[in-house]
């Protein structure tokens, strides 16, 4: 029953009076990813989507780009699903990793005793992508590699920061390509 969007253009602070708006009358919306300068995802049920593309238009974002989805991440309409995740999160033992973790949804160093709180809030929190990419960034983080299909995330750090290094891993030839570069770092 969900929706998501990508709104290009605008800022947060502007497009959040604007799914404000849109949920003061009755239709849920709100940020949900904040990726990049210029590039913020809004979630929410389909009509309160649909309405804050029109109005996010009207107020000046160059355009609305309907995503297809299978639910609306992000938001509090997910909610139910974060409290599932929780219950199971609460019998994993979890421990302090070996490099900071850096959280979605605080976009800083996650203490391992605010870890699960943190997963689970980031079912229905904004990703605040952007300031995440600049804190690894603050860090000493350098070089960037993206685990999976596709370039998105790697083309959304570039966005933020044209200085770092960005690798994408899909397939055992681009594995052995940044092996092979890694070797280089030690």
């Amino acid at each position: 029953e969900g929706a998501m969007a990508a709104i290009l253009g605008m800022d947060a602070d502007k497009l959040t009076s604007v799914t404000e708006r849109i949920t003061k009358q009755g239709d849920t919306v709100q940020l949900a990813n904040l990726n990049c300068p210029g590039q913020i995802v809004i979630s929410g049920t389909k009509a309160g989507v649909d309405k804050a593309c029109v109005l996010a238009k009207e107020e000046g974002a160059k355009r609305a780009i309907p995503l297809v989805v299978s639910g609306p991440f992000h938001s509090s309409l997910m909610t139910p699903a974060a409290e599932k995740l929780g219950a199971v999160l609460a019998q994993l033992p979890l421990t302090e990793g070996a490099v900071p973790l850096i959280g979605n949804v605080t976009a800083d160093v996650v203490a391992v005793s605010d870890m699960q709180q943190e997963l689970v809030a980031q079912v229905y929190s904004p990703v605040r992508w952007e300031e995440s990419v600049r804190k690894m960034i603050d860090l000493g983080v350098d070089t960037f590699i993206e685990c999976g299909p596709g370039k998105v995330l790697s083309g959304l750090v570039k966005k933020v920061d044209r200085s770092v290094t960005t690798y994408c891993v899909y397939d055992e030839a681009s594995l052995q390509a940044v092996v092979e570069a890694a070797k280089e770092w030690a």
